[in-house]
C-alpha cells in the first residue's frame, strides 16, 4: 500500500480569509429571547410597575 504524496504542501495553499467567511456566530440561537422561551412583547413593563415597595 503506498500514499501518494500531494503536490502542494499545506503552507503553499491558497486560503480564502474574505470578510464573508464565519466561523462562530455572534449569537447562538439558545442565547436569544426565543431560545431562553421568552414571548414576543415581555412584560417589563408589567414588572416594573408591579415592584414590591421595598425597591425604592
Amino acid at each position: 500500500m503506498s500514499i501518494e504524496e500531494p503536490d502542494v504542501r499545506d503552507d503553499d495553499r491558497a486560503v480564502d480569509l474574505s470578510e464573508d467567511f464565519v466561523v462562530l456566530p455572534e449569537q447562538t440561537v439558545d442565547d436569544t429571547d426565543h431560545g431562553w422561551g421568552e414571548r414576543i412583547g415581555g412584560n417589563d413593563d408589567w414588572l416594573l410597575a408591579e415592584r414590591p415597595p421595598h425597591w425604592g
